[in-house]
């Protein structure tokens, strides 16, 4: 398959997958593994990546020599503290420039503040972070976020953790065939089909955590989720056949077929 391109970097895989929500550090390992990803995010809040030294490490399981670390921001409501979440996370990791910003608008659904989220963006632009965005899927909003020079846009399928899958494919597709960096669907898959979906409607990847960590066996779908992601962008290359309606168009030819008795 092709390689994704993010700030200059290239990635086979195109899952992106998070660390959150599963039971210890060796389930997620094990999950990580399966799912082939190479981007992996971490909430800087909420994980340990060394800035409590008498708590579990998560890097000793998930170490950065063998992955992309993508710390991001979940869990902040302004842009003072999305900020200073980015800046810590590359004090921590010694100067690693590659985050996820997202900013909440609202903690019952966590859909983000696009205001604030663009006044974030503009600061870690300036500050030389190379910004992955969580957004809306407002293609206005987008298209801001592209022109203040964030690396990937990351649209929401749906709300985080609802599992509701991809709500709006056509906000999507906007998105998608106007931007010049990649679109990765954040948010709201539930299951293998809709990541499929995603990488079918042409986007670049797709990242989670809930579909896989609330998983009966999180291990198994993180295998499902890999192999859909691999299907789905197959698929879109490929290019699906056009849609017709009451246009029969058999699958064998009907030249040269030996007439029935009835027929003659």
């Amino acid at each position: 398959m092709d390689n994704l391109i993010i700030a200059g970097k290239t990635y086979s895989s195109r899952l992106l997958v998070g660390t959150g929500k599963y039971k210890d550090f060796s389930e997620t390992r094990a999950a990580i593994e399966a799912s082939g990803a190479e981007i992996i995010t971490v909430a800087i809040r909420r994980t340990n990546i060394g800035q409590h030294a008498d708590e579990p490490n998560l890097l000793d399981s998930v170490p950065p020599s063998k992955y992309s670390l993508l710390p991001n921001t979940a869990g902040c409501y302004t842009v003072d503290d999305a900020v200073r979440t980015l800046r810590l996370a590359r004090e921590l990791l010694d100067g690693h420039t590659l985050v996820k910003l997202e900013v909440l608008g609202d903690p019952r659904t966590l859909y983000p503040n696009i205001v604030e989220t663009i006044k974030a963006a503009e600061i870690l632009v300036k500050e030389g972070f190379d910004v992955m965005v969580y957004t809306s899927d407002d293609p206005i909003a987008a298209r801001q976020l592209e022109e203040i020079g964030c690396v990937a846009i990351m649209p929401l399928a749906s709300l985080i953790g609802s599992g509701m899958g991809i709500l709006n494919p056509w906000n999507l597709q906007i998105i998608i065939d106007n931007a010049s960096v990649p679109v990765l669907v954040d948010a709201g898959v539930g299951t293998a089909s809709d990541a499929a979906i995603a990488l079918e409607l042409g986007c670049d990847g797709v990242l989670m955590n809930t579909a896989i960590a609330a998983a009966h066996n999180p291990v198994l779908m993180a295998s499902a989720m890999r192999k859909a992601v691999e299907a789905g962008r197959e698929a879109y290359l490929a290019g699906r056949m056009a849609k017709k309606m009451y246009t029969a168009s058999p699958s064998s030819p009907v030249e040269g077929v030996i007439a029935s008795a009835r027929s003659q």
